[in-house]
């Protein structure tokens, strides 16, 4: 069974950063792209970035070029999110995307002075 399990949201003040982390497990994660999608309040999914299997690409919606880096370790099955210069608009709930476009529970972030 697919199992992922985000954390290391919370509350930031616009500019700030944060790093969420993924944890992967029942399935074989260096052979996936994986992604971090997000959902902000009252809004559908917003696909953020993704990266290769073995991490040699990657991708960013242009709302958060430049600002986010997405990076994975295949030796912790882990998938991280570093995020900086934060604006209020990135509020919202962040998940990690996995095969068959499985999301884990999901972890909050606030942008608000």
């Amino acid at each position: 069974e697919v199992q992922l399990v985000e954390s290391g949201g919370g509350l930031v003040q616009p500019g700030g950063s944060l790093r969420l982390s993924c944890a992967a497990s029942g399935f074989t994660f260096n052979n996936y792209v994986m992604s971090w999608v997000r959902q902000a309040p009252g809004k559908g999914l917003e696909w953020v970035s993704s990266i290769t299997s073995g991490g040699e690409s990657t991708s960013y919606s242009d709302s958060v070029k430049g600002r986010f880096t997405i990076s994975r370790s295949n030796v912790k099955n882990a998938l991280y999110l570093q995020m900086n210069s934060l604006k209020p608009e990135d509020t919202g709930v962040y998940y990690c995307s996995g095969p068959g476009s499985v999301r884990g529970q999901g972890t909050q972030v606030t942008v608000s002075s």
